[in-house]
């Protein structure tokens, strides 16, 4: 397999890793959530998931960058025949 294309596949693993971390975090930031499920701070340290979800967040920024300057070429090439339109259509 290209080596290319693993590095494609771990970018985007790891992205979406870094997805589900932000978005269970913050999920488990709203207070209003937690009033809800009779969760607490005591229970959950609102610290940790503070800087659980800042840190996933930058390393989704990331990630988010390195997927999109290795699909640079494939987002060029599709935006290309989108704006100017297929010239091979009738």
């Amino acid at each position: 397999m290209d080596a290319a294309i693993k590095i494609k596949w771990l970018t985007d693993l790891l992205l979406g890793i870094s997805f589900v971390i932000c978005m269970v975090t913050g999920l488990l930031k709203y207070s209003v959530l937690l009033q809800l499920t009779g969760l607490n701070n005591v229970v959950l340290p609102s610290a940790l998931f503070t800087d659980l979800h800042d840190w996933s967040g930058l390393l989704m920024g990331f990630f988010v960058f390195l997927h999109l300057l290795l699909n640079r070429r494939w987002i060029i090439i599709t935006t290309k025949k989108i704006l100017v339109g297929d010239r091979a259509e009738p």
